[in-house]
């Protein structure tokens, strides 16, 4: 009975530390949202338009076609002695229009992140994190003669969460390591496996898969050449230990490269690279190139 007793009381200690830990934390939260004296924050939109035409008896060959592309990004980011909080959103979405076909979509993109760190020395902290992901409108293979639906907004949408260390030896670089990381796959229209049998890895009939043990590495390398060149570079590695093997462990490596022509024309390369054998066997991709209009705004001085 008294070591009954003795557990019981351990157990109520130790749920009333996490409890104040907690308390702790959201009341950081709350000054660090008032307080705008340690915030970094900043945001860029672009935009771009291109256009070709041919007459019909062009001889070289040619489709004309009208094309249309957005990006807009934003991070707001808080430190104060050891506790930071950072927050980062992109939003991407194309439209392209060929002569003889429907309009169709050449890009969309839906990410978002944000990272609570405590510093344990100058490189290394403990950190909590939450991502999501996933596109503004329907998705279709063309393919075949007529187009299949194969997606939609928030399906697939994927929560990821992360708790463990990180790694920041500098502004450029950081490398997320976190053995606990559940995520959730959401597939919120039911008809879309009807055309994807592998249902991007949720249940035949459910709508949310839950993958509760997990580790996930998430690394950034954001570098600045010069003040015309910018590369933002993802890697982001998914592995459930109930499934764990070579061929199941999902990839995922984003890459953007900006290089300013004048204060506001700009060249943006985008490329995703993703591996996912829930999705696909095999690696799928995709870039694009455009230059067009890109506006930046800061709060520094």
């Amino acid at each position: 009975m008294k070591k009954l007793f003795t557990l019981c009381l351990l157990l109520v200690l130790y749920q009333l530390s996490i409890a104040q830990d907690i308390e702790e934390l959201v009341e950081q939260l709350e000054e660090a949202a008032k307080d705008t004296t340690y915030w970094d924050s900043e945001f860029s939109v672009g935009l771009n338009f291109n256009q070709a035409a041919f007459s019909g008896n062009w001889k070289a060959g040619g489709v004309s076609s009208i094309a249309f592309g957005s990006i807009a990004t934003g991070k707001a980011n808080y430190a104060k002695d050891k506790f930071s909080w950072d927050n980062q959103v992109e939003l991407m979405y194309g439209l392209v229009k060929n002569e003889g076909q429907e309009l169709r979509k050449s890009n969309d993109r839906i990410f978002f992140d944000s990272k609570v760190g405590y510093k344990i020395n100058d490189k290394w902290g403990y950190f909590a994190s939450l991502n999501y992901i996933s596109q503004f409108t329907d998705g279709f293979d063309y393919s075949g003669d007529e187009p299949i639906l194969i997606s939609s907004f928030f399906a697939p949408a994927f929560l990821t969460s992360g708790f463990g260390l990180e790694y920041k030896p500098n502004d450029e670089f950081a490398l997320r390591l976190a053995p606990i990381s559940p995520r959730f796959t959401f597939m919120t229209n039911t008809e879309i496996i009807n055309n994807v049998p592998e249902n991007y890895g949720v249940p035949a009939g459910q709508t949310l898969r839950t993958e509760w043990l997990a580790f996930q590495l998430f690394m950034t390398w954001n570098k600045q050449f010069s003040d015309n060149l910018t590369l933002n570079l993802r890697y982001q590695m998914f592995a459930n230990y109930e499934t764990l093997a070579p061929e199941t462990i999902d990839h995922r490596l984003d890459l953007t490269i900006i290089a300013k022509i004048t204060k506001f024309v700009d060249v943006t390369f985008t490329s995703i690279n993703v591996y996912d054998i829930d999705m696909d066997s095999g690696i799928q991709f995709s870039q694009g190139l455009a230059l067009g209009i890109l506006y930046k705004v800061n709060n520094k001085k």
